[in-house]
């Protein structure tokens, strides 16, 4: 036997049960590392934007200062010498009646996204008819279009609302389409098998199966509405947030233009993140094994 114990050894001995140190949750510094970064960016954007607005290496109207943006978005937050935000209506009124329009329209285009995809995924027929319109129409630009909406539906809400449901609805056509298509036949086989109609196949299985990435196409078609939303609101677009970032534009006021293009930026960063929530809690089996 050795002269020396081990402290394994010791404890047996003296029948104390070895100390074990705590560990802190895994999870603490990844936790701190994902809010600490985006901070981080943020800050540094903000240092390199005012350096660059202090060289002096173009003017105050094209690139104001941090300052001048934040005094901005003061002005068109409250009432200044009796007038209420920009040409009336307060950021925030402005950014409502944006997201109203959002709503109104890539909900419209979601919801025929999803159904021409669950039609085009189990009808191949369909899928030949429709997919090279769809293809097609996922390539033009909202500009492309705008003016043909003008003339068909005047110039009020119908074209805009029109123009976002249009924008939205090929990346959740495709993305279903894609989806359903991709449902392993072994499980189809499986459930009619087992007696399944084909409205049960596709009630049990394929739109379970399909889920997943027909989330990530809404992620996408909001997206693609939000950047559509300034081209929407070219023509009688105020009061609203792209029609502001317009009509500001048209006198060169910069500051106003930014903190229209800031707040579409957070505003979508807000809905994304609600989405990628939604996701999460609908689908919690996605990316497991």
């Amino acid at each position: 036997m050795s002269l020396a114990t081990r402290p394994q050894d010791a404890d047996a001995v003296s029948g104390e049960k070895p100390v074990r140190q705590r560990r802190l949750p895994a999870r603490l510094p990844a936790r701190v590392r994902n809010v600490a970064l985006p901070f981080g960016s943020l800050l540094l954007f903000l240092v390199l934007w005012q350096a660059l607005a202090a060289s002096g290496a173009w003017s105050e109207t094209l690139v104001p200062p941090p300052a001048k943006v934040w005094d901005a978005f003061v002005v068109v937050s409250t009432t200044n010498d009796g007038v209420r935000g920009y040409n009336g209506t307060y950021l925030v009124e402005h950014l409502g009646i944006s997201l109203r329009r959002i709503a109104l329209g890539a909900g419209a285009g979601i919801t025929a996204g999803v159904v021409f995809g669950l039609l085009m995924g189990t009808v191949g027929w369909l899928r030949s008819l429709f997919e090279p319109w769809i293809t097609f129409l996922r390539t033009l630009p909202p500009l492309a279009y705008f003016s043909l909406l003008i003339i068909w539906l005047g110039i009020n809400e119908e074209p805009k609302i029109t123009l976002l449901a249009v924008a939205a609805f090929p990346p959740v056509a495709v993305s279903t389409t894609t989806a359903v298509a991709a449902v392993p036949k072994s499980l189809v086989e499986a459930a009619r098998a087992l007696g399944a109609s084909r409205w049960d196949v596709v009630r049990d299985v394929v739109v379970p199966s399909a889920l997943p990435e027909t989330l990530t196409g809404v992620r996408l078609a909001v997206g693609v509405a939000y950047s559509s939303l300034v081209a929407a609101e070219l023509v009688n677009g105020l009061p609203g947030i792209g029609g502001m970032v317009k009509d500001a534009a048209n006198y060169n006021n910069t500051p106003v233009v930014l903190v229209g293009i800031i707040a579409i930026g957070v505003s979508g960063l807000v809905i994304d993140g609600l989405l990628l929530r939604l996701e999460r809690a609908v689908v919690p089996w996605r990316g497991r094994a």
